[in-house]
C-alpha cells in the first residue's frame, strides 16, 4: 500500500511575524519555517503504519517554493521513502487553488491513502482536505484522533462537539488528523544521512484560479498594559468589580 502524506511549509509558531511592505503577505526575513505541526502528526502516523509491516511505503508531497526542499528532507530523515515537490509559481494560493494543484498531482500518483493535518497553522482554514477529496472523488474523514488499519478498511475515531465519533471507511480515502493521534519523532543522525540518498521529484504545480484573494493583512493591536488592583484577599472585591463592570466577563 502506498501512503502519501501532504506537507506544508509554514512559519514556526514561535516566530515573530511582520507584515510585508505590500500589506498582503508576511515578511519572511528572519522567520524560521517548519513542517506544519498537524502534517507532522500525519507523517508520524504514516510511518507507524509502515513500520508495523505489510510492505507499505510512505511518500510526502509538498506544494511550495524551492525552499520547501528543506522540510521534505526533514520528512525523509524521519523515515519517509520519497518526496515530491510541486513548484508553486502562483504565489499565495487559497485553499481551492491549493487543492486543485494537489489533486492534479495525486491523480497521477494514485496513493491508497492520503494523510494530512486537519489545518495549516498559517492560513488556519482547514478547507484543503475536503476540497481535495471532492476533486478526487474520495471519502474524507477529518479531525481523526485514533487510527486502526485492517487490510483496505480504516476504523477512525474523530472529535465532534462534546463526543467522539467512530467511523469506518474503505480505501482509498483522504484522512486529516488532529492532536492526540501520534507524537512526531525527532530525526536521528542516521536518518539525516540516509535522507541525503533519497530522491525528491520536482514537478510544476498546476495553475488554478483562486476563489479568495487577500486584500490586506494587519498586525493585531497592541495589548494594553495590565494593572494591579491590590494584593491578598482584600483585592478580591476590586478584581470582581473590574471583571464585571469594565471587562464584562462576569
Amino acid at each position: 500500500m502506498k501512503i502519501l502524506t501532504l506537507l506544508k511549509r509554514v512559519p514556526d509558531t514561535a516566530a515573530k511575524i511582520r507584515v510585508a511592505g505590500d500589506g498582503k503577505r508576511i515578511d519572511p526575513a528572519g522567520v524560521e519555517f517548519v513542517i506544519n505541526p498537524y502534517d507532522e502528526i500525519a507523517l508520524e502516523q504514516a510511518l507507524r503504519v509502515k513500520e508495523a509491516g505489510g510492505g507499505h511505503s510512505v511518500a510526502v508531497l509538498c506544494l511550495g517554493t524551492k525552499d520547501a526542499t528543506k522540510e521534505i528532507r526533514t520528512a525523509l530523515a524521519m523515515g519517509a521513502d520519497e518526496g515530491i515537490l510541486l513548484i508553486d509559481g502562483a504565489g499565495e494560493r487559497d485553499a481551492a487553488a491549493s487543492a486543485a494543484a494537489l489533486a492534479a498531482a495525486l491523480s497521477e500518483v494514485k496513493p491508497d491513502l492520503i494523510l494530512c493535518g486537519w489545518k495549516a497553522v498559517d492560513t488556519d482554514d482547514g478547507a484543503v482536505p475536503h476540497l481535495l477529496a471532492a476533486r478526487l472523488g474520495l471519502p474524507c474523514v477529518t479531525l481523526v484522533t485514533k487510527f486502526v488499519l485492517d487490510g483496505t478498511a480504516l476504523t477512525l475515531h474523530r472529535e465532534v462537539e462534546g463526543a467522539e465519533e467512530v467511523v469506518s471507511v474503505k480505501l482509498p480515502a483522504v484522512v486529516s488528523v488532529q492532536k492526540g493521534l501520534a507524537e512526531p519523532r525527532y530525526t536521528s543522525l542516521k536518518g539525516i544521512m540516509m535522507a541525503k540518498k533519497k530522491t525528491i521529484a520536482e514537478k510544476p504545480g498546476a495553475a488554478a484560479e483562486p476563489k479568495v484573494r487577500i486584500l490586506a493583512l494587519e498586525p493585531p493591536p497592541e495589548r494594553k498594559a495590565g494593572r494591579i488592583v491590590g494584593t491578598g484577599p482584600e483585592a478580591v472585591p476590586a478584581l470582581v468589580k473590574a471583571l464585571s463592570e469594565e471587562q464584562k466577563l462576569i
